[in-house]
């Protein structure tokens, strides 16, 4: 079985296989990802995660795997006693093109390659759920191209350097704008922001990652009487928001409390949105 730290992966189904250094997932970030909270070894929200990675997928004109191989991959990932006890986990499936020649042009048949990671739920700090987290403004901006817009793609450099811009403990993750100050996503999350009974989100049309999350919250919004508006943000809108709030699959909902010099009270819409999505 193959082990590195607190991680277990597999490779098109087999603990033993290994990536080619021919693998167009490696040489250009040809390929999609999606990360994923296990809950007693099973997938939550599976069938939003399956329906993005096959669109994931096709937009980028890859066979995406059958729900049935991936959840096969979960089933040797996790044991019965790992179901049993009712534990939270992290699972990551990558998705590639497979193995190519050298060069840019994409082979005229190809096979896949799949990979399933497993590994450790973070912890997360009792304060983040209590009185909400604090961000980061990046200098680092995310590049723009419609085609890759809201694809979860393994292309990521804009990401990785707006993370390494800040080492502080205190800050949970960073706003990210486009080359035009519009704001877009985090570094890691997407992002709302509530004013009176509308949350706004930004609609990523041409860059961004349109996460499951972010799809659900924009579901469950008529429950609690809030409409919902997909548009662009600027900055300085964001800041007068009632009330900021940030999302992802593993964590959930947070509350943001602080950008640079700008605070905001603690409210309750990520406690009952974390308290929705439980139960959705």
């Amino acid at each position: 079985m193959s082990m590195y730290h607190t991680h277990t992966y597999i490779i098109n189904g087999d603990f033993d296989q290994s990536i080619s250094p021919l693998d167009r997932g490696f040489t250009y970030g040809d390929g999609v990802f999606r990360t994923m909270l296990m809950r007693s070894g099973l997938p939550v929200a599976w069938p939003l995660h399956y329906q993005k990675l096959v669109a994931d997928c096709a937009a980028l004109g890859i066979v995406c795997p059958s729900a049935d191989l991936l959840m096969a991959d979960f089933l040797q990932l996790f044991s019965a006693q790992d179901i049993d006890s009712k534990k939270l986990d992290v699972a990551k499936i990558i998705i590639s093109r497979g193995e190519g020649e050298r060069g840019y042009k994409t082979p005229a048949i190809t096979s896949p390659t799949r990979v399933v990671i497993r590994s450790a739920m973070p912890l997360y700090a009792k304060h983040y759920y209590s009185q909400g987290v604090q961000l980061h403004l990046c200098n680092t901006r995310l590049s723009k191209q419609a085609k890759l817009a809201g694809i979860k793609h393994l292309n990521c450099l804009d990401n990785i350097l707006a993370r390494m811009e800040w080492r502080d403990e205190s800050i949970f993750d960073g706003l990210m704008l486009d080359q035009a100050d519009n704001v877009i996503e985090c570094t890691m999350s997407n992002i709302f922001a509530r004013f009176g009974k509308v949350i706004v989100t930004p609609s990523l049309s041409e860059c961004g990652v349109s996460g499951i999350t972010r799809q659900r919250i924009c579901n469950l919004a008529p429950v609690l009487n809030l409409t919902v508006e997909m548009a662009q943000l600027r900055l300085d809108r964001i800041l007068q928001a009632d009330e900021l709030i940030i999302c992802n699959s593993l964590y959930g909902v947070f509350q943001v409390y602080k950008i640079n010099d700008t605070h905001w009270a603690q409210q309750n819409l990520a406690e009952t949105l974390r308290s929705l999505l439980a139960h959705d």
